[in-house]
């Protein structure tokens, strides 16, 4: 399932012309207005819904994340969702355990943090956008528009969300123009 808002016939107008690259693929049409990760989530419930788990990736994201190693961490684990994560400076980093459970949040411009989850130690990762999540979570969403990040901070302290440390990886933001070029490097 493709989100799209912006520029959303030019995206609809590439899936079709390449065929969905070989994949099945339903538009979720967000042009009037954006429901962010979460909200987008919730409105493909029952697309997803009879899967026992299954993959979330944003789609500026740029990675050679082993997925298949992550997927078989989160299978193994049994967590809400894991989270591919990584050690790199960003002005957003979740805080995790030891164990890489999720425990919290943090703005590191501002100081701002959400603490749902104690710990002794908090080790701070920046998020890399892909999740691996269990279906149990369609029941912890409502309609609206909503980042993911607030449903994990909201769940936290209930619910076991695992950080999958993909450190060393390459990973490429390209919602930025100045990254697409070192994209076609990185992945020619």
């Amino acid at each position: 399932m493709v989100n799209v808002h912006h520029f959303a016939s030019q995206i609809i107008d590439a899936i079709t012309a390449n065929n969905g690259w070989g994949s099945t693929i339903t538009i979720s049409d967000e042009t009037d207005a954006v429901l962010e990760t979460g909200g987008g989530l919730q409105k493909a419930t029952h697309l997803l819904q009879s899967e026992s788990d299954f993959v979330l990736m944003n789609a500026d994201m740029l990675t050679n994340l082993n997925l298949t190693a992550m997927i078989a961490a989160h299978k193994k684990q049994q967590p809400l969702a894991t989270l591919a994560v990584t050690q790199r400076t960003s002005s957003r980093v979740f805080l995790f355990d030891t164990q890489l459970t999720l425990c919290g949040w943090r703005n590191t411009a501002t100081g701002e943090e959400k603490l749902p989850r104690t710990a002794a130690t908090y080790m701070p990762l920046a998020f890399s956008g892909v999740h691996v999540i269990n279906s149990a979570i369609f029941s912890l969403l409502k309609p609206g528009k909503y980042s993911m990040v607030d449903v994990y901070l909201a769940q936290a302290a209930t619910h076991a969300i695992q950080g999958f440390d993909h450190t060393g990886d390459i990973l490429l933001d390209v919602g930025k123009p100045d990254a697409l070029a070192k994209a076609a490097t990185l992945f020619a």
